[in-house]
C-alpha cells in the first residue's frame, strides 16, 4: 500500500464525500447507467442496506483526504447467486494513478474471500474504460462477456463488459454454508 494511504470501513461521515464522487460520475461519466443523481439520504440508505447484510464497503484516504471508495454487493437477487458478489470502485479524479483503486480492490477481494464468497464480477459500464479493465485484469479478472449496446447514456449506446475472478476455491469445491444474510 502507498505511503499516506489508509483503507477502512466506510462510516456515515463518509456519505457526503461518497455522494459527491458518485454524483460526478452520474453527471459526466459512463461507469453507471444512472441518470439522476441520488442525494446523500439515498446514498446512505444504499450503504446501510449493504452494511446491514455485512457486505464490505471501504473508503480510501490519502494524506487525510477522501480518495475513493469500493464495495461489494449481491451480483443477482436469487439465492443461488449468494456466493457471488459484484464489485464497485470509484477513485476521486485528484487521486487517480496512485494505486488507490488497486489497493481498494485488493482489500475488497481479500475481505470477500474471508467472508466465504467464491466469485467476484465486475460490470464495466463502458467498453472504452481501459483504466478499469486494466485494473481488474491486474487483479486476476478476465473478460467473460461483452453486451453490445446494452445501455444508453449521454447520447451514446454503451457496450457493457463483464469480468470475473474466482475467490478462494472458486467453483472447485462446495461452499461451507450460506455466504451472508442474503438481502431481501
Amino acid at each position: 500500500m502507498t505511503a499516506g494511504m489508509v483503507l477502512r470501513a466506510a462510516a456515515v461521515a463518509d456519505i457526503p464525500a461518497i455522494t459527491m464522487l458518485y454524483a460526478d460520475e452520474v453527471r459526466h461519466g459512463f461507469a453507471t447507467y444512472e441518470y439522476d443523481v441520488p442525494d446523500a439520504a439515498e446514498m446512505q440508505r444504499r450503504w446501510e442496506h449493504l452494511a446491514r447484510h455485512r457486505f464490505p464497503y471501504l473508503v480510501a484516504e490519502f494524506d487525510g483526504s477522501f480518495a475513493g471508495y469500493a464495495y461489494a454487493s449481491p451480483y443477482r437477487g436469487r439465492i443461488g447467486y449468494q456466493w457471488t458478489v459484484e464489485n464497485t470502485v470509484y477513485v476521486h479524479p485528484d487521486f487517480q494513478g496512485r494505486g488507490i483503486g488497486h489497493a481498494l480492490m485488493q482489500r475488497l477481494i481479500d475481505d470477500c474471500t474471508a467472508l466465504g464468497f467464491r466469485q467476484m464480477v465486475s460490470v464495466i459500464g463502458d467498453a472504452s474504460n481501459a483504466a478499469s479493465m486494466t485494473l481488474h485484469e491486474r487483479l486476476g479478472f478476465r473478460v467473460v462477456g461483452v453486451f453490445h449496446g446494452l445501455g444508453r447514456k449521454h447520447g451514446r449506446w454503451l457496450d457493457t463488459v463483464q469480468m470475473q475472478r474466482a475467490l478462494g476455491d472458486g467453483d472447485t469445491s462446495a461452499p461451507p454454508g450460506p455466504a451472508l444474510d442474503w438481502p431481501d
